[in-house]
């Protein structure tokens, strides 16, 4: 696989802190956003000419033991009755966000995310499923993209029996580490043998793509163990995978408070794990997508870079790029017309909402011509990694050079590093510049100059 090159001087030189572009201006742009402002926006995006199809993400926040790295919005919890009146709130959300899409918007694309949803028993995991299909005009045909989160260990053979029978036909399982001693330190022990286990009931069921999540960079990690993990996850053969940078920021995330810092691996040695890994699932087979994200060749994802219709949005690279994404539960985050919006972060507040009957959206913005220009370039780098400069002068009737003047002075270093490439009519990442498209992307970015003190970003390797 040649679609990049790994150099590690470089990478330690353009070592920053950086937006994910999940969206674009980011989540931390938000400002206070009503649920009227929201449902202006879902209206019309019933009047386009060709109304889009619907991507539905659904939010399950619970787990029933805390994983020390974690980031996620979550409630860590054993009362499984917690669940039931979430549903009873989320099922209230679920009506009134149907009431504002015209019902012959099919939903393409559906996500379970969390915390757990596989925290939700059976009988749960069928109500809900339910409920968004009498709400919802889902997609039954072969070509639907209905995806869950699975924590391996909260599952059996039979859960993943009745996600297929409920419609699920994609699975991302939750790994992070097989080592004991790492699984140790971050509380999450794991035995391979139930994530083989899950994976083959996930095969049984013919499952359309198997993915892994995997972290580099947590406490206790080496080369050597962190090799003997991905050469026991590419024996597992997933359809994607994904390699996640641990960003430790205890100040924001309690549970990271208990991870000793004396055992995090130095910067040096987690730059090793990444080359390592490049080189492993390069030798593997395996296709760099972007940011994290890596799959085999003829997986949908790499199919649709190649083709130019891949794209990313706030659940990572999909093939579904005309959609507008409806999300649900606390702290989703949605992208209908032109706005973002984010439902409430807190279980009383998202409660509270809907008991008087309304949205529970309580931030987002509205994107102006400028954001949607640079959105639209962001989005063909981190998934095409070119722009073709004259297709998008028309498509914006601006003259590229001109309209950034500043940024394309700022590119020339990066030129000169060979990790772009600048002509009159293309702008286009070098292999070298691929492992570094955040910082490329952060060029355009105009929101990271107005230096907004609360703004909390990951590195960006």
């Amino acid at each position: 696989m040649n679609n990049i090159q790994f150099d590690a001087d470089l990478i330690r030189r353009y070592d920053t802190t950086g937006p994910r572009y999940t969206s674009y201006p980011s989540a931390l742009a938000f400002q206070a956003f009503t649920p009227e402002q929201y449902q202006t926006q879902a209206h019309l995006s019933n009047e386009d000419l060709i109304p889009l199809p619907l991507s539905l993400y659904v939010h399950i926040p619970f787990c029933d033991t805390v994983c020390f790295y974690c980031a996620c919005n979550k409630v860590v919890t054993k009362q499984y009755g917690q669940a039931e009146t979430y549903l009873t709130y989320l099922f209230r959300e679920i009506a009134l966000q149907a009431k504002l899409y015209d019902r012959d918007r099919i939903v393409e694309q559906l996500h379970w995310g969390g915390g757990t949803p596989t925290f939700l028993n059976h009988d749960q995991i069928r109500a809900l499923m339910a409920e968004l299909r009498s709400h919802f005009t889902l997609d039954n045909s072969d070509s639907r993209d209905f995806s869950i989160e699975i924590d391996p260990r909260s599952v059996s053979s039979e859960t993943i029996a009745l996600l297929k029978e409920v419609g699920f036909n994609r699975f991302s399982l939750g790994v992070q580490d097989i080592d004991e001693s790492v699984q140790r330190a971050v509380n999450r022990i794991q035995p391979i043998g139930k994530t083989m286990e899950i994976i083959q009931a996930c095969r049984a069921q013919q499952a359309k793509s198997i993915s892994i999540d995997l972290i580099y960079g947590l406490p206790l990690q080496t080369v050597e163990r962190f090799m003997r993990t991905l050469d026991t996850v590419i024996a597992l053969a997933p359809d994607r995978l994904s390699l996640f940078n641990y960003a430790h920021l205890p100040h924001l995330f309690k549970p990271q408070r208990r991870i000793n810092v004396e055992d995090l691996p130095s910067s040096d040695e987690k730059l090793q794990i990444l080359q390592r890994s490049v080189e492993r699932l390069s030798a593997a087979g395996y296709v760099y997508i972007g940011m994290d994200h890596f799959a085999k060749p003829d997986d949908e994802l790499a199919l649709a870079q190649q083709n130019g219709s891949l794209h990313r949005n706030f659940q990572g690279y999909t093939t579904h790029a005309d959609c507008d994404l409806v999300a649900m539960g606390v702290s989703a985050i949605s992208s209908v017309g032109e706005c973002y919006s984010q439902n409430e972060k807190q279980l009383d507040t998202y409660y509270a909402a809907l008991d008087q009957g309304k949205l529970p959206v309580c931030k987002g913005l509205i994107l102006n011509e400028d954001d949607q220009i640079r959105r639209t370039l962001i989005q063909k780098l981190t998934c095409q990694f070119e722009l073709d400069i004259g297709q998008f002068e028309h498509t914006f009737n601006i003259p590229f050079a001109d309209y950034f003047q500043r940024e394309i002075a700022l590119l020339r270093t990066m030129a000169d590093d060979n990790l772009v490439i600048l002509e009159p009519s293309y702008l286009r990442v070098t292999a070298r510049g691929r492992f570094l498209i955040r910082n490329i992307c952060m060029v355009f970015d105009v929101s990271l100059r107005k230096k907004v003190p609360e703004q909390h970003f990951s590195r960006v390797i």
